[in-house]
């Protein structure tokens, strides 16, 4: 039976009415709310709760060690194919620099600059586990905390599938894997998401022999299937063994390492198993049962627009399920402490970008589904910046998607070097509901890969219009 508790005035910690905010993790989301409200609040008091590292996932298990671990052997690797860099290199990665670099970036797990930064904000840290206990009451390891407003901002861990086997035999999760100091003979990567293709391409760059399981018919199988297959040409240009529509059946250890049973296609032995099949929201434990209000499914706690979950009660970043993103849950966050301050903002995610930091990179914004869409591809080889930039010029592509009936775009996907860099100003296009006849009629640096961008939207099948049309369909005529 589900107990419940009243608050004793003797047991509040706080003392003066002031409105008080308590956020439940300590993640970028977290700090994030924080830093906002206290912008626009000098007053209020503002409790983040944090179990683990202030800084969270994304800052110490998953964005920045990652992409620490990604950037050497992607500059190796674009060498190998720059004529006179090519010639240059004498030697290999230095496996222990690599990781040098990994715990610099991560503060060797010491999270002290962000606790001072969070008290320079006058922001108050409990370390510990949080869990509410009636409307207006967390408790954090016995201590009684009050709240006006409670921000949950929790996050998510890996999921970990179903599969026989797979709890008797010691595998890696994202977390292990970004700090691990080892790279083994032979790794197989269970998922073909962002996640997997990541540290596949780092591991397989260091020297594993990387076996890449993805369940789906395609990587990356949430976004459009052209980027799956440039990725999966990537990957195999890498020496990835790349399997897609195989299954994991089981998994067993042996005295030879793992060994992975796949559905129709025969074993697969390991030395190491990297598991990376998504995420699940961390909403067990929270106590949630004694809001009446709040409503969470397997997928996180349910809000509407303005962030709010329940009377009070706020839901921001991967809890709530909306995005998996460290961007998203910072704009949420932004979104949530406006409102809590006495606002009226509501969030608007037509126009969040994403990227996998893999070599190339691959960036999506928007919708890119629909048929009420027309869309249109060009080659990013096929610009200027391709040819300077390497050889030989590898694949790849940005796609634009527009609604003819607005004449705007809505979403696009890049392939391409440094695709997460100049998506940004396709991304900003969606967000604004810049006209297709503006973008046709802006001057993009040369050479660039943003380029790519001019000729792609140029080529969408909606007729020019003005004096900006006149002119691209005479250059349209021209080049043809």
């Amino acid at each position: 039976m589900t107990q419940t508790y009243a608050p004793d005035a003797a047991q509040m910690r706080t003392t003066e009415r002031r409105a008080e905010v308590v956020i439940l993790g300590g993640g970028s989301t977290g700090e994030a709310f924080a830093a906002a409200l206290r912008r626009l609040d000098s007053d209020v008091g503002i409790t983040i709760v944090e179990r683990e590292l202030l800084g969270g996932e994304c800052s110490y298990f998953a964005c920045m060690p990652s992409k620490a671990l990604l950037r050497p052997a992607e500059i190796v690797a674009a060498a190998r194919i720059a004529p006179g860099a090519a010639e240059a290199l004498t030697g290999e990665l230095d496996v222990e620099r690599v990781f040098w670099w990994r715990d610099q970036v991560t503060d060797e797990l010491d999270d002290s600059s962000q606790v001072r930064w969070i008290e320079n904000l006058d922001v108050r840290l409990v370390r510990g586990d949080g869990q509410v206990l009636a409307p207006g009451v967390v408790a954090v390891d016995g201590d009684m905390l009050r709240y006006d407003h409670l921000v949950f901002a929790t996050g998510t861990s890996a999921a970990i599938p179903p599969i026989p086997g797979l709890a008797d035999v010691e595998y890696w999760t994202n977390r292990e894997a970004t700090q691990t100091r080892e790279i083994p003979e032979r790794l197989a990567v269970l998922g073909g998401g962002v996640v997997g293709l990541e540290l596949g391409q780092f591991f397989q760059r260091m020297g594993s022999a990387v076996t890449l399981i993805e369940a789906e018919t395609r990587v990356l199988p949430r976004l459009p299937e052209a980027a799956g297959t440039a990725m999966a040409e990537a990957l195999g240009n890498d020496g990835i063994d790349v399997r897609v529509g195989a299954r994991a059946a089981g998994v067993e250890q042996s005295a030879a390492g793992i060994q992975i049973s796949l559905e129709d296609s025969g074993v697969v032995e390991v030395d190491r198993l990297l598991v990376a099949t998504g995420r699940t929201p961390n909403i067990l434990g929270l106590g949630l049962e004694q809001l009446a209000d709040v409503e969470a499914t397997r997928t996180g706690i349910t809000v509407d627009d303005t962030m709010r979950a329940g009377e009070g009660v706020w839901a921001i970043g991967d809890v709530n399920g909306i995005g998996l993103l460290t961007h998203g849950g910072k704009y949420q966050a932004r979104i949530a402490a406006i409102n809590v301050a006495g606002g009226n903002a509501r969030a608007d995610h037509s126009a969040v970008p994403s990227v996998a930091y893999t070599d190339p990179q691959v960036a999506v914004a928007g919708r890119t589904e629909g048929d009420d869409l027309v869309s249109s591809t060009w080659k990013v080889n096929a610009t200027a910046r391709a040819a300077a930039h390497e050889r030989p010029k590898r694949p790849g592509f940005l796609a634009v998607y527009a609604d003819p009936a607005r004449r705007v775009l809505v979403g696009a996907v890049a392939v391409g070097p440094e695709a997460g860099e100049w998506i940004g100003q396709v991304n900003l296009a969606i967000k604004a509901k810049i006209s297709v006849d503006v973008l046709r009629d802006t001057i993009q640096a040369y050479p660039t890969f943003s380029e790519a961008i001019f000729f792609a939207v140029r080529d969408l099948p909606i007729e020019a219009v003005g004096t900006a049309g006149l002119r691209v369909e005479a250059a349209r005529r021209m080049q043809t």
